[in-house]
């Protein structure tokens, strides 16, 4: 899953100088991880960032860290059901790792609902090492990618696995609206029981996830057909008309989708940008 990222007020920003660049795991992390996204940016003055709610966790790896009033350097983001402002003024280089929330259960090792509409700093999360030196050191940003991709594939081989109903139950999330009685029928679990292990290990409840996912797959429809009006995006995205997807974007990201315009920021579609 995909979508817009970030909704960014200031539009300045988006025109200062800086370097981005996008890596992709190997094929055989793609479960665990959605994408790298590396940046080098100058000092552009102090900005405002509106950060939406995502179908990924976001590890923000500080090689040099802006200044974020009340963000710990180097900061992880939990699965979130609501937007989150971040104050941010400074250079800043470093890279921005999304994982799934099966690859945060494994790198983590703890209940993800620690993480839910939280910022924690990595260093509370991680065990000490000398990853980012080594990024730091490295010649090149494909460089990085690659300590990366090794680094992650050893902790995702020792670490935790989500239960097989809960990861199933995200699959069948991600891919499309599904109730959630029908997915704990599905499972066999009660509805009761599937919400509390999938809070455990995802970090929301299914139906929260599920919205979400809804809407990340709006804003990926709109960034791939911008022709298209709100009451057909409505339709295709499985809202029940205009006015309720209106309702949702509004809770989900603090305004209106032509408050939003088309955001562009240091999130991104994965590959397929399903």
């Amino acid at each position: 899953m995909g979508g817009w990222g970030l909704v960014v007020p200031r539009r300045d920003i988006l025109r200062a100088p800086g370097e981005r660049v996008l890596g992709w795991p190997p094929s055989g992390l793609t479960a665990h991880v959605s994408s790298y996204v590396a940046h080098d940016l100058p000092d552009a003055g102090a900005n405002s960032w509106q950060i939406t709610p995502l179908s990924v966790l976001a590890w923000v790896i500080d090689l040099e860290a802006p200044r974020r009033p009340g963000i710990p350097e180097s900061p992880v983001l939990g699965l979130r059901d609501r937007p989150l402002r971040v104050e941010q003024a400074g250079a800043s280089r470093g890279i921005i790792v999304t994982l799934t929330p099966l690859g945060a259960y494994a790198l983590f090792g703890i209940p993800l609902r620690e993480l839910a509409n939280s910022v924690v700093a990595a260093s509370d999360l991680l065990p000490a090492g000398a990853l980012t030196e080594r990024l730091a050191e490295a010649a090149d940003w494909p460089e990085r990618f690659r300590l990366l991709d090794e680094y992650l594939a050893a902790s995702f081989a020792r670490g935790p696995a989500p239960a097989a109903p809960v990861r199933y139950a995200w699959d069948r999330l991600s891919a499309g609206p599904v109730r959630v009685d029908t997915l704990a029928d599905e499972i066999g679990w009660s509805r009761q029981h599937l919400t509390s292990r999938f809070r455990e290990q995802v970090g929301l409840n299914p139906r929260t996830v599920g919205r979400v996912a809804r809407l990340n797959r709006v804003m990926a429809l709109v960034n791939r057909a911008s022709s298209l009006s709100w009451a057909e995006v409505a339709h295709l995205g499985g809202y029940s008309d205009q006015a309720h997807l209106i309702r949702e974007f509004r809770v989900l990201t603090g305004c209106s989708p032509t408050e939003a315009g088309k955001p562009a920021g240091l999130f991104v579609p994965p590959r397929d940008g399903a």
